[in-house]
């Protein structure tokens, strides 16, 4: 690499046209690349859903939960099973080790399933075990309206007509419709009418399966040709439906219509979508994985305006997409970016006061970073979060290394050299120097490319982003930066170089603290005390709140609540939410027991003055005022949707339960956290039917027959079950159950027929018992056992919860059989604070490793590596000026501190050790060393700290992530740049006595006396 840069001046051509080709591939590639949220990762998931009718949480527990976990623990590479059990479903999540395959994770978990099928009770829908992909995030959600139609006709224009156009555009995976109804055929089953026939419900809905039905007849051969046989039983009408004679026992028959009213109408409505107080049918669009959040978006946009055009009546409202944030992310990093790379260009023609030189410096960014989008693509890299966060980051690093050569060519020119003959010897010069300080920020940034898990899938992209722009920065330094001043850099003769007032001073001090050196190696260890207690000071998170501009309300209300209710106190929030002036839109989605309120806030420009996070924690108390409902706003970056959660975990629930609650009033002695509840501890009204065994065995009546018989009458029976009714698009089910009036009495369900064996039917009170009780919500567990989430938000302005719930009593002595479980999101979070610091070490050793590389020696790595802790220092003074708490873009920024003082050191003790190579003094090298190499040091520190000031301020955009990394970076690059220039010389000197005090001892047990050992140079004797 020393002499690569000669080679290019007198080979011009090649690198030319090597730079012309990686730059139109760079933008072929930048043209193509999907632009998402986040990064495409696979984690191997699959989530099992039984569902039962009508079942309780205990019995679904019992009888299927512990049912599917106990098999599908068993499979190889299972890493967490969560379980959810809630009125009639059974959801249990499967995750799987990261490197399994996702197929065969899913297969295998299917499997597990089959096998005990048998074992599970009848009545329940088919088990459904599906692949889970964490990138299938919705990209938008609108609402259909019409005036022309009913809910029922623009329900089914959303589920045939639209679904089936938006399915066509590549890349869209789930056209999912909320609210609205389904058609169906009701038989409204009168209850009077059925006892004093004797009939039961589930009777009912069995004959007319066997009934009304179209089915195949064999084959015939009648006239010499073959006909088949086709049985049309199915009736055309629900009216004709409703003429179907029912056997009612005993050789009797009745109409159905006698018994029931039969009408061609809808299910009953469990969901509403509502629209600034008008209901509305709305629907989901998720993309698939590999396809862009952004394109996929802007063709379903296309796509319903050509439907609008084809059906004026059914007109199409945008409710809720994150791709606008994506956008707005997008555009302001790519903005921050080259105001960025325009600052650091203008820092240059500040210092050299050349434009030739300032424009050679400037031609660096664009070749080191259009390329590298060439690289990405070839890597399936997105423009997401993460890869704009690590092009941001290194917006002045691109430069840094071109304004070391064109400084130091400009150096040599003004020794009186032509421009060809100085960018050869100035290249040759700071060759070597060059390219260890770019691998030194590449040993920093690679292990965090290589980091393992979940998280290592997000930074994967981060780490390897910027070392291929790092590096490429690097070829532009050594072969088109010096190639491009040998043939367009003018020279003036000799000049002076880097003098004036500000320099003397330096000089001045750095020859006090080379007669100082004991006294400026404390200032050193001072400063390393100091930054622990800066960052002892401030408060940690593991991520910044972000600044979206979408929130959500969540509304909780009294299990048992119905639709009604829901939609009311839905309402409320909605009206009191859209009362505030940073809200545009509210849209509700309601099913009974709770309610969504997706809530879009103005655009900044449009007069937005809080963040997402202040308005959430202001008009929070006032949600909390609505009455009879638990509402409140849901942080979707937070397990449990709170600011905190804590996860109880046990085999008791009666002491799980009593933990719980004593943790959630040890909470509430905090200021700090706000409204700590129990999740979902609510318990559900139910009736509670106690068989009489005696009775029901003389009878013969089985507790399946008479669990059937009081389904079917107050639910219907389930799908897979039911009749159905042929149209000629569709089949739509026969619905068989009491009217909605009927079951609000209770002396209905006390009456409904139970059929006994003997054909027979008895009132259910005479074989049972009828009582009021209650009984859990919703159930969850994880790896078995029972768990209970205790969630709490954060007061204003306080930022870290963890360290207040790890303060409570009860969190430091928990009761025995009560553990803190942590979920698969906060175990990456923990991890990824694992991995980061041991990528921090990794890279630590790595960067040593280079050192010792480039000096071939001992203790001048080990000064460059005590610079390094120097480096926080003024990122933590930065931070708290800021008022930017530690989190894990603080921690990133770091990561590059690390690398640039690293680099800085390097370009002072490689002049330094070569001067005195050439046997100058060592005091005389130091200073000669501070003299020559702190200009371009100065230069690259304020090019990189000008690139991070957009980045610093985000005047545009989200800044929660990218504000904090810039912050830091700017803090620190500017005070251990001084630090460094001011110890670092000192601190050598001391080394390189220490190592010639040393080295006589060493000479005492080392054998090698030098050349001398060497002996004669070995003769070559011909072979015998």
């Amino acid at each position: 690499m020393r002499n690569i840069s000669a080679w290019a001046i007198r080979n011009p051509v090649i690198p030319i046209v090597l730079f012309v080709f990686l730059l139109a591939m760079g933008l072929v590639a930048f043209s193509r690349m999907d632009i998402n949220l986040n990064p495409d990762i696979t984690s191997p998931a699959a989530n099992v859903s039984i569902s039962q009718p009508g079942a309780a949480p205990p019995e679904l527990e019992v009888q299927i939960t512990r049912r599917v976990e106990a098999a599908v623990r068993g499979i190889s590479g299972v890493n967490e099973i969560n379980s959810t059990i809630r009125e009639g479903n059974s959801n249990t999540f499967v995750s799987f080790e990261i490197g399994t395959p996702v197929d065969r994770a899913v297969s295998d978990v299917r499997d597990a399933v089959a096998r005990i099928r048998g074992d599970l009770p009848d009545g329940i829908l088919e088990p459904q075990v599906e692949r889970v992909d964490f990138t299938d995030e919705p990209i938008g959600y609108f609402s259909a309206e019409s005036t022309a139609m009913t809910v029922e006709q623009l329900s089914w224009f959303i589920d045939d007509t639209l679904n089936r156009r938006l399915m066509g555009i590549e890349g869209v995976a789930v056209v999912s419709r909320t609210g609205g109804v389904s058609r169906e055929i009701r038989v409204e089953l009168d209850p009077v009418r059925m006892q004093a026939q004797g009939v039961s419900a589930s009777q009912i809905n069995q004959q007319l399966r066997q009934v009304n039905l179209n089915a195949a007849g064999g084959r015939a051969e009648i006239a010499g040709s073959e006909q088949s046989v086709r049985v049309l039983g199915s009736a055309l009408t629900a009216h004709a439906l409703g003429e179907a004679q029912i056997s009612v026992g005993g050789g009797r028959t009745v109409r159905l219509n006698s018994i029931a009213r039969v009408r061609d109408q809808w299910a009953e409505q469990t969901s509403y979508g509502i629209q600034n107080g008008r209901q509305v049918v709305s629907f989901m669009i998720q993309k698939a994985k590999g396809h862009s959040d952004v394109t996929i978006y802007h063709e379903v946009r296309k796509a319903l305006d050509e439907l609008q055009r084809e059906d004026p009546r059914v007109r199409y409202t945008l409710l809720f997409t994150p791709v606008k944030y994506i956008e707005m992310q997008y555009e302001s990093s790519m903005r921050a970016l080259v105001e960025g790379a325009l600052l650091a260009v203008a820092v240059v023609f500040l210092f050299l006061r050349d434009w030739r030189a300032t424009l050679i410096s400037a031609i660096a960014i664009p070749l080191s970073a259009i390329p590298a989008f060439w690289f990405m693509g070839m890597l399936d890299f997105t423009l997401n979060m993460v890869t704009l966060l690590s092009l941001s980051l290194v917006a002045g690093v691109l430069v840094d290394d071109a304004i070391v050569e064109i400084e130091n060519i400009v150096r040599h020119m003004r020794m009186g050299k032509s421009a060809y003959q100085a960018s050869i010897d100035a290249a040759d010069e700071i060759g070597l120097p060059v390219v260890a300080t770019t691998f030194s920020i590449v040993a920093v940034f690679l292990p965090v490319a290589m980091m393992s898990g979940l998280i290592g899938q997000f930074f994967i992209s981060f780490g390897l982003t910027i070392v291929i722009a790092v590096l490429i920065s690097l070829a532009v330094a050594r072969m088109i930066t010096p190639m491009i001043a040998a043939y367009f850099m003018k020279s003036h003769g000799e000049a002076k170089h880097g003098e004036g007032w500000l320099m003397d001073r330096y000089i001045g001090l750095l020859k006090w603290t080379l007669v100082h050196r004991w006294k400026t190696a404390a200032v050193g260890i001072l400063a390393f005390i100091a930054t622990i207690g800066a960052f002892a000071t401030l408060p940690f998170t593991f991520q910044p709140n972000t600044d979206d501009d979408t929130v959500q309300v969540s509304a909780e209300l009294p299990p048992g609540s119905t639709l009604e209710q829901t939609r009311e106190v839905a309402d409320a929030a909605a009206a009191l939410v859209l009362k505030q002036p940073d809200v545009a839109s509210a849209f509700e989605s309601v099913r009974a027991g709770n309610a969504t309120i997706f809530i879009s806030l103005k655009d900044r420009k449009d007069g937005r003055e809080r963040t997402s996070t202040d308005f959430q924690r202001e008009v929070g108390p006032l949600l909390q005022s609505i009455p009879d409902a638990r509402v409140g706003f849901r942080n979707s970056q937070r397990v449990g949707g709170r600011d905190v959660s804590v996860l109880l975990a046990g085999s008791d629930p009666a002491k799980l339960q009593a933990a719980a609650l004593k943790l959630v009033e040890q909470m509430r002695q905090r200021r700090e956290l706000v409204a700590p509840r129990i999740a979902g501890d609510l318990r559900r009204p139910e009736i509670t039917i106690k068989p009489r065994r005696d009775l029901m065995a003389d009878m013969g009546i089985t507790t399946a027959a008479m669990s059937q018989a009081i389904r079917v009458a107050t639910q219907g029976e389930i799908d897979q079950a039911s009749a159905r009714f042929s149209l000629s698009d569709r089949q739509i089910p026969i619905r068989v159950a009491l009217s909605e009036g009927s079951r609000r009495n209770l002396s209905t369900i006390e009456n409904m027929p139970v059929p006994t064996t003997s054909g027979g039917s008895v009132p259910l009170k005479v074989v049972a018992d009828i009582t009021f009780g209650a009984g859990p919500s919703v159930i969850q567990r994880i790896d078995q056992q029972r768990r209970v989430m205790v969630g709490a938000d954060l007061a204003p302005g306080v930022v870290d919860g963890e360290t207040i719930i790890d303060q409570l009593p009860l969190m430091q002595n928990l009761p025995e059989g009560v553990e803190r479980a942590r979920s698969g999101q906060q175990r990456e979070e923990a991890m990824l604070v694992s991995e980061f610091l041991t990528a921090l070490i990794s890279g630590t050793f790595l960067v040593f490793a280079v050192l010792v590389l480039l000096y071939k020696r001992l203790m001048a790595p080990f000064v460059n590596m005590g610079s390094l802790l120097l480096a926080p220092l003024g990122g933590a003074i930065a931070l708290h000026i800021a008022g930017h708490a530690v989190s894990m873009p603080v921690m990133i920024g770091i990561l590059m501190l690390f690398g640039i003082v690293a680099k800085n050191s390097i370009l002072l003790l490689d002049f330094t050790i070569e001067e005195m190579a050439k046997g100058v003094p060592k005091e005389e090298a130091i200073i000669d060393a501070g003299h020559k190499r702190a200009q371009p040091i100065v230069m690259t520190t304020m090019a990189m700290v000008a690139g991070m000031v957009p980045t610093a301020l985000s005047l545009e955009g989200d800044a929660s992530w990218r504000a904090p990394m810039a912050v830091v970076v700017i803090g620190g690059l500017l005070l251990s740049t001084v630090l460094t220039l001011v110890l670092v010389p000192a601190t050598f000197s001391l080394a390189d006595s220490f190592e010639r005090w040393l080295a006589p001892k060493f000479r005492r047990i080392i054998t090698y006396k030098g050349p001398q050992d060497h002996g004669p140079e070995a003769v070559t004797h011909p072979a015998e």
